[in-house]
């Protein structure tokens, strides 16, 4: 189908790493792609952020980049 393209995702990561919410900031233009991102971004586990050294929970910006070889 030849579709490429980044796609920014804001995530809000928990204090525990697990993601609350993803959201689309910047589509790649292509709908298929976008929800891949965001399907991608939820399955995963993060180190949260730390403030004083301890964890919160805190949005992060994240691109995906689908690129065919």
């Amino acid at each position: 189908m030849g579709e490429q393209g980044t796609v920014m995702v804001s995530v809000l990561i928990l204090a525990d790493g697990h993601p609350e919410k993803a959201e689309i900031r910047t589509s790649s233009g292509y709908p298929r792609l976008d929800e891949a991102a965001i399907a991608g971004v939820q399955g995963w586990r993060f180190v949260p952020g730390k403030r004083n050294g301890v964890a919160q929970a805190m949005w992060f910006n994240i691109p995906i980049r689908f690129v065919l070889d």
